[in-house]
């Protein structure tokens, strides 16, 4: 099947793509391996998720949230939100369709991607003059390798298919990961009565709702660094020195952070007044795992029920791209930085995977639509 623009992934950023395409008139497919748009967000997120900036930063090209919807967007109300985007711009996917392979044909000049449809069990061929991978970073949960992790007991599970603390009241839980969805998934594990506790191996920033909102306000007028400085120093004066209690501040500031590498920081729900509480116990990292027993760095062990491994996503785009000019590194991630990291060669382009959140795919949006009109 011959097509101009195939578009891989019915996420926010492979919906994203698609309007921006139909609003130059340039024709599309967009395929979606799993059963319906926005996978991650319908089956892989857990119950209590909202958005962590406020709605004026979380909306797709051409279309703002409507008056009345909360300033920071919970779960089910971003899905009606994306299913609204889909019918606004008559955006219809082909669900249930898995790419085996996409490569290039330089005597065609044309991407030859082969899928299947995994209903009908049947074999499809697509050419397309353009190909855009929207698959997004979180192809897959990634644990890392610990030793002794396999003699687990309990039970050890990747944070995309925790959905509530109702069933850990009680137990010992271990968190592995003080990144968003980790301090999150802590603080619900809490507030469930679950005995806690978090890996926090890395410096994190800690921040208000409220305070990442005015920065992002802020830095459009005036300079990265300042801005981070005013917040830093307001975040300081709200939340005190939490390295007394495990947590450590990045050097770099927290905007300026995001820009570069792509890193958040965490939005406080609660966490951090448990953590100086000592109701959530923090600790540097894992040394090694015997039976329900984890050793830690520092030199202490506990012994826990369950172990949540909030320890991010990895692409898998490169399982299925054939890749021989390096354009992926060993993570599916684009290996050309950031700002043109959304455009590869021979009409590749990248959405989604600039670890800029929901803005980062409105604007990889906006320039895979201008490139493709500008050659089309």
């Amino acid at each position: 099947m011959k097509l101009a623009v195939l578009i891989i992934g019915a996420g926010p950023a492979g919906l994203a793509t698609a309007a921006c395409l139909r609003q130059r008139s340039i024709p599309y497919l967009i395929v979606e391996r799993e059963d319906c748009s926005a996978s991650l967000w319908r089956y892989r997120t857990y119950d209590r998720v909202k958005l962590h900036l406020s709605k004026e930063f979380s909306s797709l090209p051409y279309m703002p949230h409507p008056d009345g919807t909360p300033t920071y967007i919970p779960k089910e109300e971003f899905l009606k939100y994306l299913d609204c985007y889909a019918e606004h711009f008559d955006i219809k996917p082909r669900y249930c369709t898995s790419v085996v392979s996409a490569a290039y044909d330089e005597g065609t000049s044309r991407w030859i991607v082969a899928a299947r449809d995994t209903v009908a069990g049947t074999e499809i061929l697509y050419a397309a003059k353009f190909l855009v991978v929207a698959t997004g970073e979180n192809g897959e949960g990634r644990i890392p390798e610990i030793l002794g992790l396999e003699s687990f007991h309990g039970e050890a599970i990747h944070s995309s298919t925790y959905k509530s603390g109702s069933g850990y009241a009680g137990k010992r839980v271990l968190v592995v990961g003080a990144g968003n969805s980790g301090m999150e998934i802590a603080y619900d594990l809490a507030s469930h009565g679950a005995d806690t506790s978090i890996v926090a191996r890395s410096p994190v920033h800690i921040m208000t709702k409220g305070l990442i909102r005015l920065g992002m306000t802020f830095v459009q007028y005036i300079p990265i660094t300042i801005v981070d400085i005013f917040i830093a120093n307001i975040a300081d004066f709200i939340f005190g020195d939490l390295s007394k209690y495990g947590v450590v501040r990045p050097r770099i500031g927290p905007l300026l952070l995001k820009s570069k590498t792509g890193r958040s920081c965490v939005i406080d729900v609660g966490t951090a007044g448990l953590i100086k509480k000592g109701i959530v116990k923090v600790f540097k990292g894992i040394s090694k795992i015997i039976g329900n027993n984890v050793q830690f760095e520092c030199g202490n062990d506990c012994e826990f029920d369950a172990i949540v491994f909030a320890t991010g996503y990895k692409s898998t785009a490169n399982l299925w791209l054939k890749d021989d000019k390096c354009v992926l590194n060993s993570d599916g991630r684009p290996s050309k930085g950031y700002p043109n990291i959304w455009k590869g060669e021979n009409g590749l382009y990248f959405s989604g995977f600039a670890r800029m959140g929901l803005a980062g795919i409105s604007k990889d949006a906006y320039n895979i639509a201008n490139d493709i009109v500008s050659v089309y």
